[in-house]
């Protein structure tokens, strides 16, 4: 087994959403935070890359709903900070 920068890119990835889901756990990252669901996207866009070289599709389908689930929560969060500071 060879180990290449597309391994590198997806393990990135893998410790971004660990990341995120240990703060959370932890009480240092709200759900509602947008670095929460910044680090959740960011997570799934690293995987997603690394996918491209070493393709599953039942990966690339959670990454793309793991990416999407981020965005909506990532969009609410902006929506509620622009609600607050008018």
């Amino acid at each position: 087994m060879s180990y290449g920068w597309p391994d590198f890119i997806g393990n990135l990835g893998v410790l971004a959403v660990l990341g995120a889901y240990f703060l959370l756990q932890t009480g240092r990252l709200r759900v509602d935070a947008i670095a929460y669901s910044l680090l959740n996207a960011l997570g799934a866009v690293l995987i997603s890359i690394s996918l491209f070289y070493s393709f599953n599709l039942s990966s690339m389908i959670i990454e793309i709903a793991w990416f999407s689930i981020s965005v909506l929560g990532l969009r609410r969060a902006l929506q509620r900070r622009a609600g607050e500071n008018p």
